[in-house]
């Protein structure tokens, strides 16, 4: 292999393996909810005593990563579509990706508050 040609890395990579990873997460999150949803007709009680485990601490976790996974897949495809139609996108696409992480952690964090307080009321009691 030449010198130089080794990908090495760089945020683009990293960003086009993340949104293809959230992409899979929110697959497998549809497909399990479908497969919950079809339970109903199948057994009545089943399906309850599944919907129950969802009120649980570690449940609500990954309802936490879910819409983590969600608005990093939509953020990023909204700067996906921005360097493939908008003529100086890919001279901007490092910076949009930080615009995007930047956005993301912020709502991610104004997000905390419900699922920490479910937590808590699932510990402690209300």
């Amino acid at each position: 292999m030449p010198a130089g040609t080794l990908y090495r890395g760089r945020e683009g990579m990293w960003s086009w393996v993340a949104h293809r990873v959230t992409g899979v997460l929110i697959f497998f999150f549809l497909f399990v909810h479908v497969l919950d949803t079809a339970l109903v007709r199948v057994s009545p009680e089943a399906y309850d005593d599944v919907v129950s485990t969802y009120k649980t601490v570690p449940v609500a976790l990954l309802e936490y990563g879910l819409v983590a996974a969600i608005l990093f897949h939509a953020l990023n495809g909204l700067r996906i579509v921005a360097v493939d139609f908008w003529a100086k996108g890919p001279r901007y696409q490092k910076q949009m990706l930080w615009t995007v992480l930047g956005i993301w952690i912020v709502l991610m964090v104004g997000a905390l508050y419900p699922v920490l307080g479910h937590a808590a009321r699932e510990l402690f009691g209300s």
